[in-house]
């Protein structure tokens, strides 16, 4: 095995299991409280304390749908933030906390132009700088400008935790395929964490797995995976991994395990989909396609709502258990117009080989 497996530095934190018992609760107080807040009425100085108690809990509450979306796979959770977010700006047009929170969500949805606009307005709202930086490296590395990303993390450093820091840069050099300095800043985050959430370790565990899962190297993704379910038990994106490794490695009844619970409680169609390929594999062919109708009708809905943060998924579908080569072929056209990275790239090439055709590297 290549890859470091993640246990040098075990910090102790809250189980994982009652971290996501907090956090439900959590997102059900902030929204009685910002419901309470805004149905209060006030004047003079109490109004503007009110104003400012009801963004304040407003950010947080984005933030926190945003954090349980993806530890729970629930893109309702992204969508409820969303419009919380524009709501929240709608309310203080000017405050820059509700518009990095809606920067943030936006870009969670890849509505990077806008976050990127967002941003700007908060720097004249007078936002901190290093926030500001760490905010725009997100959006610069998610379209692939890497070396404008880390320059801005570097920037960034003085108002962060080293946590922070070294995380986001372990993951920046992970997604450049410079494993050696990633594994060294992944250990060096995870020595610096001093919080007691599960949440930023496991998220840590999985983008190490989801470098090692790109470098093929699948017993150490493995491990990473494994790691991030040790804080986090059902924790979407590495149970979804995991079943990934299983399928590439023709273990489909492993899969199918890991899978029937995730498709219960998460609404994104790629796990449904992953679901319908390991039961057809098993022999389910009538459940197979129940699953993959679900997928393909989710996909539909996703990409007309947000064709930026779902066109590259919903293409690999179609090019694989969707088995619909044009629509992938479309699909990944699209996302090649949102974002000229290097996956996109890779992307279009898959799709262009279904269709048989044959054209020029991509730059």
């Amino acid at each position: 095995m290549t890859g470091a497996s993640p246990q040098t530095c075990e910090p102790v934190t809250t189980s994982g299991t009652i971290a996501v018992t907090n956090l439900h609760g959590q997102i059900d107080g902030l929204a009685v409280r910002l419901g309470r807040t805004g149905a209060e009425g006030a004047r003079g100085a109490r109004a503007a304390v009110a104003a400012h108690l009801a963004v304040a809990q407003g950010a947080a509450l984005i933030d926190l749908l945003n954090l349980r979306g993806h530890v729970l796979g629930r893109v309702a959770d992204y969508e409820q933030a969303a419009h919380l977010a524009d709501q929240l700006v709608q309310h203080a047009p000017e405050d820059a906390m509700a518009l990095l929170a809606r920067a943030r969500s936006r870009a969670t949805l890849h509505h990077f132009a806008e976050a990127a606009a967002d941003l700007a307005a908060a720097d004249r709202g007078g936002a901190d700088q290093a926030t500001l930086d760490a905010e725009r490296a997100v959006i610069l590395q998610a379209l692939g400008c890497h070396t404008d990303a880390m320059a801005l993390i570097h920037r960034a450093e003085a108002g962060r935790s080293r946590f922070t820091t070294a995380g986001a840069l372990a993951v920046l050099h992970a997604e450049c395929g410079q494993t050696s300095e990633a594994e060294r800043l992944f250990d060096q985050a995870r020595h610096h964490y001093r919080g007691t959430s599960p949440f930023p370790l496991a998220q840590l565990d999985f983008r190490r797995g989801a470098m090692w899962h790109r470098e093929g190297d699948l017993d150490a993704a493995r491990s990473c995976y494994e790691a991030a379910l040790r804080r986090v038990p059902g924790y979407a994106p590495a149970v979804g991994h995991l079943a990934e490794i299983e399928l590439s490695r023709g273990a489909f009844h492993a899969a199918v395990t890991l899978l029937r619970p995730l498709t219960g409680t998460s609404d994104d169609p790629e796990y449904a989909a992953h679901l319908a390929t390991a039961l057809h594999a098993v022999g389910r062919a009538d459940k197979a396609e129940q699953w993959r109708e679900r997928a393909a009708a989710r996909y539909d809905e996703l990409v007309l709502r947000h064709p930026e943060a779902y066109a590259d998924h919903a293409a690999d579908f179609w090019l694989t258990v969707g088995a619909d080569a044009d629509r992938g072929l479309e699909l990944a056209l699209q996302n090649l117009a949102f974002r000229q990275t290097a996956r996109a790239h890779a992307l279009f090439q898959r799709a262009v080989l279904a269709q048989n055709w044959v054209v020029p590297a991509a730059p």
